[in-house]
């Protein structure tokens, strides 16, 4: 399974590249990360639970980071054992590229099962690995960008009245 997106991060991209080596950081934005130890140089071990379809794993496996062309690009390799379910592993070929202020993420993600979980077939597989790689891009833009501008009211202002109910249950309750 092949997958290719962008998601654009507001930050700088000297701290996109500084997160995307933090392991906190990564742990906070792998769905389902139980645990993530290690550093950049050495790699990362990873305890990851996961449902794909009917079947639940845990899965402990180990992550590397390679090709690093500080603040430009890596590859990010993984590979994990779940038991009986099988195995999961792939990588991702990450870019950034500096754009107004903000960073370009553009990665490009390779994903391979085994076991139990190949059975599942490949539109379950193709799908999970879909929402996986773009639920761990969202939570990583949404963990490095800039926090979106919250809208306050103050004891000034009134808050917004309710919209008129239109439906069909509005009518009823009218008369």
């Amino acid at each position: 399974m092949n997958l290719s997106d962008t998601k654009l991060i507001a930050a700088d991209r000297e701290t996109v590249w500084a997160a995307l080596l933090d392991p906190e950081v990564l742990k906070a934005c792998v769905p389902g990360c139980q645990e993530m130890t290690g550093s950049a140089e050495e790699g990362f071990e990873a305890t990851v639970v996961q449902k794909v379809g009917p079947v639940k794993a845990t899965f402990k496996g180990a992550v590397q980071l390679t090709d690093m062309v500080a603040p430009q690009s890596l590859t990010i390799t993984g590979e994990g054992k779940g038991g009986a379910a099988g195995f999961a592993k792939g990588g991702a070929d990450v870019r950034l590229e500096e754009k107004d202020g903000q960073t370009l993420l553009h990665y490009d993600v390779e994903a391979k099962v085994g076991g139990k979980l190949a059975q599942l077939g490949s539109r379950i597989i193709d799908g999970f690995a879909k929402k996986m790689a773009d639920q761990f891009f969202n939570n990583f833009r949404d963990a490095v960008g800039a926090p979106p501008a919250e809208e306050t009211v103050t004891d000034a202002q009134e808050p917004p009245a309710e919209p008129t109910k239109r439906g069909w249950f509005g009518r009823k309750a009218k008369a």
